[in-house]
């Protein structure tokens, strides 16, 4: 008389070595997991710093965007050809912190003014499309920017600052 072997069928001693096997997987990744995960960057400081992309095909010309970027008010602003050329034919003796209009945006895409929204006085943020020189007004001390953001009037030191962005397309800038 011959008994079959157990490597012909598993047997339940078999079958509790891969529950166990099994069990202790799943019980050594519960473990690992919550020490790995929080070596990743919370959701807040991903947000701060990352660079964002604008879509610039809704902006007609002659109209200004705000996006926000690392909490900061950026403006976006697709000048007129008005605009542009005062801009461009501004002397620079006559500006507080003179900086032409070419440094100030991309080569090929001068219609595209893009600024970090806050006035370098006190820190409020400025109006578009005001003031004497049809830039920015800071309505709480009266400082003014022309269509460069370059300061033209008012007690503000500086011009306002133009943020690292680059063009991904025609129509699409990265900030940041």
């Amino acid at each position: 008389m011959t008994t079959a072997s157990s490597a012909d069928h598993p047997t339940r001693r078999d079958f509790l070595f891969v529950a166990t096997g099994a069990a202790a997987v799943v019980g050594a990744a519960a473990t690992v997991w919550p020490l790995v995960n929080q070596m990743n960057p919370d959701a807040a400081t991903i947000a701060a710093g990352a660079p964002i992309e604008v879509d610039l095909t809704p902006v007609a010309e002659g109209q200004d965007i705000k996006v926000f970027w690392r909490g900061k008010p950026i403006y976006i602003s697709h000048r007129t050809k008005k605009q542009i050329e005062e801009a461009q034919q501004a002397p620079l003796s006559s500006l507080k912190d003179p900086e032409a209009d070419s440094a100030r945006v991309k080569a090929g895409h001068d219609q595209w003014l893009v600024v970090i929204g806050i006035c370098t006085h006190l820190g409020c943020i400025p109006i578009a499309h005001e003031g004497n020189y049809d830039g920015f007004f800071c309505p709480c001390h009266g400082s003014q920017y022309d269509s460069s953001g370059r300061i033209r009037q008012g007690p503000a030191p500086a011009n306002l600052a133009v943020p690292p962005y680059t063009f991904v397309s025609d129509t699409k800038i990265q900030i940041g």
